[in-house]
């Protein structure tokens, strides 16, 4: 394995300088060996033994190979135990491939895992300037940076503290802190932000909204799929070790959300549960539009929508529910309802069966929006799901932003 910091750029088809690659990943493997024994005296048993084996290969990544150019916000997706953090940590160079080849560019900070690179028995204030040259920056540097790592980790007087008395909270405030400051060209981020309070949380994301309009380049693992949704201009997808997929935001979560059906349906199965959760239901359609529109043509305020599904069962379904969600285009729940929300009990169900459903007078925000449909049991465990069966667009609001409308004015009261 190398590690190659020479520059590297993506061309485009006609050949000239394009956007520089700040991360290039070639044909990645990670092998970990798992120890079967708990100690000395187990492992000088099992030399004893014949046909046992006291240790286990086990391959985190498999032939991984991805391309990053300078500027984008990547998001790695997959469920755990995919591989997620082996990978991040081989970009940052925490851990060493088996085989393959890592080529990088430019200053590189790295959140991976909580505290990491802090000594526990230093001050926090020693520990800054531990991590600050761990990260390539010189004594100097994190002086003149100081008092602004400390106002953003908000810390106060704790920052004289051995760090081994902090909170999870203040040791990713501290982490995060120092990490930004250090002027990075890449930032590897696993997850950490998840600990912090919401206050914090906020505060990070518009300091990693300021990094992309400066042109930084940064990597993330979450488990929010509207996060990846909003930050992040593509992602990939890893399952046991391999890249599964790799495009948009939004067409990765969908993946992502497709192989965790699956994993669900299969532990369904394995824990003989096949009749509850592998059902003989589907949904067959879920389709929405608005009243007066023509097929294709952007919904407006006011519109009355109109959601129709059909649901089949091979089975005689004597009590089950209905009901459908509706989530913008970065994930996020606009609206949803079922049938036992609104006091309807319908018939048996034999065979097929059609609902519909009115929205009316929508206040929608600009943009688009997906329909997911699904029927269950009374008590709302999922028979079937369809999700984004329909795609519709909202007309942009030209008086404000957001998942809603409203009605907004303003005066000047003084000045």
């Amino acid at each position: 394995m190398t590690i190659d910091t020479s520059r590297a750029t993506v061309r485009s088809t006609r050949g000239e300088a394009a956007v520089p690659t700040v991360v290039t990943i070639e044909n990645v493997s990670k092998k970990f060996v798992i120890r079967k024994d708990n100690s000395l005296k187990e492992r000088i048993v099992t030399l004893g033994r014949t046909g046992r084996r006291n240790s286990e290969e086990f391959w985190a990544l498999k032939n991984v190979s991805l391309t990053i150019p300078a500027g984008s916000t990547i998001g790695l997706l997959g469920p755990n135990g995919s591989g997620k953090s082996t990978l991040l940590k081989a970009i940052g160079g925490i851990l060493e491939p088996t085989t393959g080849t890592i080529k990088r560019r430019g200053r590189l900070a790295a959140l991976l895992e909580l505290g990491a690179g802090f000594h526990p028995d230093l001050t926090g204030r020693e520990n800054v300037f531990l991590n600050s040259a761990i990260l390539g920056m010189s004594r100097e540097e994190t002086e003149e940076k100081f008092d602004d790592i400390l106002n953003f980790a908000g810390i106060g007087d704790f920052i004289d503290t051995q760090v081994k008395f902090y909170s999870s909270g203040m040791y990713v405030r501290l982490a995060f802190a120092v990490a930004i400051h250090t002027d990075p060209d890449v930032l590897l981020v696993d997850e950490v932000l998840a600990v912090g309070d919401e206050a914090f949380q906020r505060k990070c994301m518009d300091k990693i909204h300021e990094f992309q309009e400066q042109g930084r380049t940064i990597i993330l693992v979450s488990h929010s799929l509207g996060q990846v949704q909003e930050l992040c201009d593509r992602a990939v997808v890893l399952a046991k070790g391999e890249v599964q997929f790799e495009g948009t935001a939004r067409e990765a979560v969908k993946n992502f959300r497709d192989i965790l059906e699956d994993r669900r349906v299969a532990e369904a199965t394995a824990l003989g549960e096949a009749d509850a959760a592998i059902t003989p239901g589907k949904v067959l359609s879920g389709t929405i539009r608005a009243e007066g529109r023509a097929p294709g043509e952007d919904f407006q305020p006011g519109d009355n929508l109109v959601i129709t599904m059909t649901f089949s069962h091979e089975t005689p379904l004597e009590r089950w529910i209905s009901g459908f969600k509706i989530e913008n285009n970065l994930g996020q729940p606009v609206f949803g309802t079922h049938s036992k929300h609104l006091g309807i009990t319908h018939a048996p169900l034999h065979g097929t069966a059609t609902v519909e459903y009115r929205l009316d007078d929508i206040q929608f925000g600009g943009g688009a929006f997906f329909l997911h449909a699904y029927f269950a049991e009374p008590n709302g465990l999922h028979i079937a799901i369809k999700r984004e069966a329909a795609r519709f667009v909202m007309a942009d609001d030209p008086t404000g932003e957001g998942t809603v409308r409203v009605a907004a004015s303003m005066r000047q009261i003084a000045g």
